[in-house]
């Protein structure tokens, strides 16, 4: 300690700063008892911690990408799963169309698998005309997809035309499909009409591409490289492992 004595402001500060100097190597391993490390130390770790965060930012980005992805492929099998329940209530039959405006009440496959599933009604959903009412999680709603309402209606997932032939009050057997694995039934929706054909496909949203239920139920992501031709840039009417057209 400074000695106590009567000093004049000026040569208090003066003694003050001897002191300070006298004691330059002890301030410093007190600072560095108490925080375990020097000012330099200090500043190496704070650096070494940016430099991780910076590498660990992307990896959770992608880790968040994939678990939607994820999500969405579930989405789609309940939806397949409601197909097949459909088909054995109704001998085999699967769901109409329903009108593309999305406000057929009575039948449709927005209408008539909702009931089977116990999942609430796509008509009675806030969001269907209002943009800025909240998505909920559900079947409905593709995480990835940040599309919401035109005013009018707002579909994450559309039905394949092709499949009852482009007909809203037609109605055909699952076992009248001759290849039900490969044949797109419902797939991820570019715009936002709940019955459209291929190139509605969203081949942008998951990692480049769009995902799509078949008719066995089955669900996968359809890279754009093998759903879109590159010269004409309309996706194919059939290709590796899937078709559009029954």
């Amino acid at each position: 300690m400074i000695p106590y004595t009567r000093f004049s402001k000026q040569q208090f500060s003066i003694e003050l700063f001897k002191y300070i100097c006298s004691n330059k190597s002890s301030q410093s391993d007190r600072l560095r008892k108490i925080l375990g490390l020097t000012l330099i130390e200090l500043l190496v770790t704070v650096s070494i911690i940016g430099i991780l965060a910076s590498m660990a930012l992307p990896v959770i980005a992608k880790a968040k990408s994939t678990a939607r992805r994820i999500s969405c492929l579930n989405n789609l099998r309940q939806w397949g799963i409601g197909v097949q329940l459909f088909t054995l209530d109704q001998k085999g039959l699967l769901p109409l169309d329903g009108a593309g405006s999305g406000l057929s009440t009575k039948s449709g496959w927005y209408v008539d698998l909702p009931k089977l599933l116990g999942v609430t009604e796509y008509r009675s959903r806030p969001w269907r005309t209002n943009a800025l009412a909240p998505v909920e999680k559900s079947i409905w709603i593709c995480p990835e997809n940040p599309r919401r309402s035109n005013g009018n209606n707002l579909f994450h997932y559309s039905l394949n035309r092709h499949v009852n032939g482009s007909g809203a009050g037609r109605q055909v057997r699952l076992t009248s499909i001759p290849f039900p694995s490969e044949t797109i039934y419902l797939f991820d929706n570019g715009k936002k009409s709940p019955v459209a054909g291929p190139n509605n496909l969203h081949t942008n949203l998951h990692s480049n591409g769009g995902q799509v239920l078949f008719l066995d139920g089955g669900a996968r992501l359809l890279e754009a490289e093998n759903a879109v031709d590159p010269e004409t840039g309309r996706v194919r009417i059939s290709g590796s492992g899937f078709r559009w057209i029954p």
